[in-house]
């Protein structure tokens, strides 16, 4: 479903939800289009295998780097990004440190230091510099009908995340940080590997790719790759397109094709389109995705988009549930 779900049997990855990548967001701030709003969503509250709650309520795994890699020039290699990584929870408190980096240098210069972690409804909002940040618990933009999907695409109109929250990143910077231009998008989340370096775990940004179409036996790879090296995969989606759609060979592969590599592109001089540039909160990403993955069999689960966004910074609507007593 989007991203969430993304290890195997629609599980997470090393089954920690913390570290499960659900959406990337990019489009110019409203009324101000210098500006850019990139949005990277983990940690869904409510999963699928097993249903119900996720079984921690830390937003992010201290553990981990969350980073947003750019490409600026096309190579699908990432010149720039910026890495969140956050303390240990204390009686339900976290904080995030961002940092600037070129390329896959870890560390890098530090933007914003000590941002505190919203854990209710009030969005604690940080503004350092040209920056301005959150991290903490959201309600889900996310809409889709996840049981039809999984009901042999018998659609109801019944949205699984309509009652769902999940831990947002959000930045706010100048247009000038990304570069002139176009450029790529995707998220990554790394863990300590036992060599001391960074192992990469989960990555992406396109929607509903990893749990639809990368099957079990692909998915550490899948997710442990590179947009640079995506054209290897086109075989494994092509296959899983004929099965879901009963698309020709021929056609599978082509199709596969316009899936990588999986990046976002987002130019911010252009209109939000996706999937052709950037993704607002409100774009229906399930519905094209599912006439792919259908062959134009079914396109509209009859979901639309939530109506507790916010008109301003962090845009994401305040969580369902209160978790500053848990």
């Amino acid at each position: 479903m989007s991203h969430h779900y993304s290890g195997a049997d629609f599980g997470f990855p090393l089954g920690d939800a913390r570290l499960d990548f659900c959406d990337l967001y990019a489009f110019p701030k409203p009324g101000d289009t210098n500006r850019s709003i990139l949005i990277m969503d983990v940690h869904p509250s409510k999963g699928l295998d097993p249903p119900g709650a996720t079984t921690t309520n830390e937003p992010f795994s201290p553990e981990a780097i969350y980073e947003l890699r750019i490409d600026t020039d096309g190579d699908l290699v990432a010149d720039t990004g910026y890495q969140v990584r956050f303390v240990p929870s204390e009686s339900g408190e976290q904080s995030a440190t961002v940092s600037r980096v070129d390329g896959d240098a870890a560390g890098g210069e530090a933007i914003v230091e000590g941002a505190p972690v919203s854990i209710g409804a009030e969005a604690r909002v940080t503004e350092a510099g040209d920056y301005r940040f959150f991290a903490g618990w959201r309600s889900d933009p996310f809409f889709f009908d996840a049981g039809g999907a999984l009901n042999d695409f018998q659609f109801t109109g019944d949205d699984f995340f309509a009652d769902a929250d999940v831990c947002s990143i959000v930045l706010e910077l100048p247009n000038s940080e990304l570069g002139g231009g176009e450029v790529g998008l995707w998220h990554r989340a790394l863990l300590p590997a036992e060599d001391g370096d960074w192992a990469q775990v989960e990555r992406g940004a396109r929607t509903q790719v990893v749990p639809f179409l990368v099957p079990n036996e692909e998915k550490d790879a899948y997710v442990g790759a590179e947009p640079a090296d995506d054209a290897r995969f086109v075989d494994v989606l092509g296959h899983s397109l004929e099965h879901t759609g009963g698309y020709s060979p021929e056609e599978a592969q082509r199709v596969a094709g316009t899936l990588l590599p999986d990046i976002m592109r987002y130019d911010p001089t252009r209109p939000v389109a996706y999937p052709d540039n950037g993704r607002t909160l409100t774009d229906d990403v399930a519905d094209p995705f599912m006439a792919i993955l259908t062959n134009g069999k079914v396109s509209d689960d009859k979901v639309g988009p939530h109506d507790d966004l916010l008109p301003e910074f962090p845009y994401l609507g305040p969580p369902h549930e209160d978790r500053t007593e848990a």
